[in-house]
């Protein structure tokens, strides 16, 4: 069977992306970027959705998107990992753009997704309670939604606030105006990831759902979880690539160190944890089913904190330094193992 990330499509679209990230994404940017009052760079990610169409890839042409898929949007997803882009791509487009796609309103999504598309709106969707997990936090009754949902991406930035709430017949979908409700911008492990708490006291909100988007979630779940994997594997990726330079430029002993027997193990071994976590996205965006999606969640996670960690051990004394990149890459890979469930309910 074609792997959907490597057709000559994909590899068009890595290529391109990639070449735009090398130039204008270099790590003095990425801590530029995530410094900054967004928590990224805006135009950069205009240039890669006016460019290149990244934030319309998974949404359907009649909505002002490509009409591509998720796994288009994944290649995406795995460079801006490489290069720890911060970017609202998997919380507006993927996250919001497949939630609105799933509650079958015609109305909504062409009032929201053409702007999403086309990278101009923003869109944050709430959901999680304090513990991480999939329960809905908000919960709708005849005075609007009350709660307080956490780990919001871009949720105290974005123009358009979705949440998913509980309701009399199970779960709905509701668009909520972001001045009222108040959105409050949480430290973060991570500070390349953008996460914030939206609390509800009796907000106004429309559903957008007709019914029956219960059954939606795990759908929902699935598209976060795998655009997460494709992010972790990008990033694992770029970390051995990293380190392997740095092991053949470090010298000692008159000899550079990557030619030492237990260094040339250490990064065989994180080698077989990336190609491990190619296999399972791979097998998660061909088959679907819900249990290569959270194999893919544990295996891409556990490749990516492996690859970091040893990044670290590997550059020695000089990774452990606010200077150094490998610190982003290590609260990353932490950071985005328990983004969207904690790993261990995953296994």
């Amino acid at each position: 069977m074609t792997d959907p990330l490597d057709t000559e499509e994909a590899r068009a679209l890595r290529d391109a992306v990639r070449a735009l990230l090398t130039r204008r994404s270099g790590p003095e940017a990425v801590r530029a970027a995530m410094a900054s009052p967004l928590g990224y760079d805006d135009k950069l990610w205009s240039t890669l959705c006016e460019q290149i169409g990244v934030a319309a890839l998974a949404i359907p042409e009649h909505y002002g998107g490509a009409g591509a898929g998720l796994a288009e949007a994944c290649v995406v997803l795995a460079e801006l990992g490489r290069t720890l882009t911060p970017a609202p791509l998997l919380g507006s487009a993927v996250l919001c753009g497949e939630a609105l796609l799933r509650t079958g309103n015609d109305e909504a999504c062409e009032r929201l997704l053409p702007g999403i598309a086309a990278g101009t709106t923003v869109a944050a969707l709430a959901w999680s309670d304090v513990d991480g997990r999939w329960t809905p936090a908000l919960t709708a009754s005849a005075t609007g939604l009350d709660g307080r949902a956490h780990y919001v991406l871009d949720g105290d930035t974005a123009d358009v606030l979705l949440a998913v709430a509980r309701t009399d017949d199970g779960t709905g979908l509701f668009e909520i105006a972001a001045g009222d409700v108040r959105r409050d911008r949480t430290p973060t492990l991570d500070p390349t990831r953008r996460l914030a708490v939206v609390e509800c006291a009796s907000a106004p909100a429309r559903r957008l759902d007709t019914g029956g988007f219960t059954g939606q979630l795990r759908h929902l779940r699935d598209t976060a979880v795998i655009a997460v994997a494709a992010e972790q594997t990008g990033a694992a990726a770029r970390a051995l690539e990293l380190t392997v330079e740095y092991t053949q430029q470090r010298r000692q002993f008159g000899r550079p160190i990557g030619s030492f027997q237990a260094l040339k193990h250490r990064m065989a071994d994180v080698h077989v944890h990336v190609e491990a976590a190619r296999s399972a996205l791979y097998a998660a965006l061909v088959d679907g089913d819900p249990e290569a999606v959270m194999t893919a969640k544990v295996v891409c996670g556990e490749a990516f904190a492996h690859a970091a960690a040893e990044m670290i051990q590997l550059h020695g004394g000089i990774a452990i330094t606010w200077e150094h990149d490998a610190h982003l890459y290590f609260k990353r890979a932490h950071g985005t193992a328990r983004l969207f469930g904690d790993p261990e309910l995953s296994r």
